[in-house]
């Protein structure tokens, strides 16, 4: 496969992620990007497999993940033929007193998740990887978030708009959630689940300014 690529005016990327706040953030960027999708679903085998290894940091696993994701989408597009572009991979996690709180199973798991935050500070990390020809750059956007203290029938009133459910720590921060964070410490779009400053810095380095 040829490895030319002549930029457009604006950056254009692949993006190996279903997210729809990623994809938000990427427009908000400048950024034209395609869905470039894996296999997901149960039952089959799956491109990616999303688990981490005994031992493993919760902050090594995040960059393993986007790495992975990255280079698997690189494969993707080799073996579907597609133009080559740049392909965009990121990975969040949600962690509480050494604790990662993955996406809630259902409305009791999404429940005890607010509950457990409630009126504490947790940690919100993601790491954004892009794969560009024979390179992969990785960076991580790792904030510090405080929830007020959280009532029980506003918890219960939360998940019942679903907001909580495919979100790691089971709240979306630029959702209804927004009215819970009494404090930000770090990246906004970070903990939304795609870093732009770090997004935009990768690009530059590879050749695709946003600017």
């Amino acid at each position: 496969m040829s490895q030319l690529f002549v930029p457009a005016e604006r950056p254009s990327v692949y993006l190996a992620s279903k997210s729809a706040r990623r994809q938000e953030l990427l427009r908000q960027l400048g950024v034209d990007f395609t869905q470039l999708l894996m296999r997901e679903a149960a039952g089959r085998r799956r491109d990616v497999v999303e688990e981490p290894r005994k031992d493993e940091l919760p902050l090594d696993y995040i960059k393993r993940v986007a790495r992975t994701k990255a280079a698997v989408g690189w494969h993707l597009m080799g073996r579907r033929g597609l133009a080559p572009k740049p392909v965009l991979a990121a990975d969040t996690d949600v962690v509480l007193g050494g604790a990662v709180l993955g996406k809630p199973k259902d409305s009791t798991s999404a429940a005890a998740m607010l509950r457990s935050l409630s009126g504490q500070t947790h940690q919100v990390s993601t790491a954004v990887a892009i794969r560009w020809n024979t390179q992969i750059l990785l960076a991580v956007s790792s904030s510090r978030v405080t929830f007020r203290t959280l009532a029980d029938d506003e918890i219960e009133r939360y998940v019942a708009t679903s907001e909580p459910f495919d979100k790691a720590g089971a709240y979306a921060i630029q959702g209804r959630a927004a009215s819970f964070v009494s404090h930000l410490d770090g990246s906004y779009s970070g903990v939304m689940g795609l870093p732009l400053f770090e997004t935009a810095e990768i690009l530059a380095k590879l050749g695709f300014p946003v600017l």
